[in-house]
């Protein structure tokens, strides 16, 4: 018994040796790394257009082309672009590069408060509408291919319904269509923001807009971190002690806390349009959300569309996304579902041989 206990004590004595040996070396680490040390979206692109806060990239290709016709990637206005090439290993970019696709993207730039009256409408029939334009008079084509993420696929959709003469093909990718299909899941910590915003009032959203000129990224940081409170309290002791002796996953990490920490704001009457008419009102899938006075309809989407889904997705759940079956003018319709979640579809390492790859290999065979 006495031995057992002195060998328990000995285990117990060199785990604490190991657990500061790991502190001392991460603090050197953390020492000598620097911001400019944490770089994230560094695949080389150039400026092609610039409209107001909105910038359209063209990235420089590093393979032999294999698509035709170009792609543009349009994230929404909850998170920035840039989560698409978080790093050279994990970039759905890069990975679209490689296999030979001539990729833009769209970056909405930083709304302040002089941006608060920006609305849907803004960002469909303009700033998307004139990338658009951009692309087709540069290479000589009719249609694109757009790619859009999140609100992104909502702003794509409106758009592929308003002008279908423009879009080749329409790929969606974690992108809520029927916003009270959450409730479908069946699990309690799936669809949060569609619990939270339909809880709400309109007079508290246009409460809030007002108060604020904007919906405020931190807020949104904020109900994003509710959705998972068991991880976010842990991954600043748990997740970051475990990267502390590897830089290169030390690295990952803060690439990531760097990602989340730059929210932009959304402006306000394009928020309440997302939260009152789509969230709360579920008008998309209803046929019923008008944009410019024009009602979007779904079934006037007539190109074929890839609507891409994370199996593990806890801001937009599943079902809401899979509800676009049947509600287009298109019979070439097709899904995949990707393990993972929200975030992990482009960044974590299982997805990095599946979604690019999957994406092409559906682009070929419609080129």
């Amino acid at each position: 018994m006495a031995s057992t206990r002195k060998t328990s004590a000995a285990q117990a004595l060199a785990e604490l040796d190991d657990l500061n040996f790991k502190l001392a070396r991460g603090q050197q680490m953390l020492q000598r790394l620097k911001d400019e040390d944490v770089q994230i979206a560094t695949a080389d692109k150039e400026v092609v257009f610039r409209e107001d806060k909105t910038t359209l990239y063209r990235y420089k290709p590093t393979a032999k082309r294999t698509i035709g016709v170009p792609v543009l990637v349009a994230y929404g206005q909850i998170g920035r672009y840039t989560m698409t090439d978080l790093q050279e290993d994990r970039s759905m970019l890069r990975n679209l590069l490689a296999l030979g696709v001539d990729v833009y993207a769209v970056d909405w730039g930083s709304p302040g408060r002089g941006d608060r009256w920006l609305t849907f409408e803004d960002y469909v029939d303009v700033y998307l509408a004139d990338c658009v334009e951009h692309i087709c008079k540069a290479h000589k084509v009719p249609a694109i291919n757009l790619l859009g993420i999140c609100e992104g696929g909502v702003f794509s959709l409106c758009y592929a319904a308003l002008y279908p003469e423009r879009v080749k093909n329409l790929i969606l990718t974690i992108t809520p269509v029927d916003f009270h299909r959450d409730q479908a899941e069946g699990r309690p910590n799936h669809g949060f923001i569609n619990l939270w915003t339909r809880s709400l009032s309109d007079e508290d959203i246009e409460r809030l807009i007002e108060a604020n000129g904007n919906l405020p990224g931190e807020l949104m940081s904020h109900v994003f971190s509710q959705m998972t409170p068991g991880a976010t309290m842990s991954k600043y002791n748990v997740g970051l002690l475990d990267t502390l002796d590897d830089e290169k996953k030390l690295l990952n990490f803060l690439r990531m806390e760097k990602w989340l920490a730059d929210r932009p704001h959304h402006p306000g009457e394009a928020a309440k349009q997302l939260l009152i008419n789509l969230y709360k009102n579920n008008e998309l899938v209803q046929g019923t959300f008008k944009l410019g006075g024009r009602t979007v309809k779904l079934d006037d989407i007539r190109a074929p569309v890839l609507n891409v889904y994370a199996k593990d997705d806890h801001i937009i759940p599943p079902k809401t996304t899979q509800a676009l079956r049947g509600k287009l003018g298109t019979k070439d319709y097709t899904e995949i579902g990707l393990d993972g979640g929200h975030v992990g579809v482009f960044v974590s390492g299982k997805s990095q041989g599946v979604l690019g790859k999957g994406i092409v290999d559906w682009l070929k065979q419609r080129d």
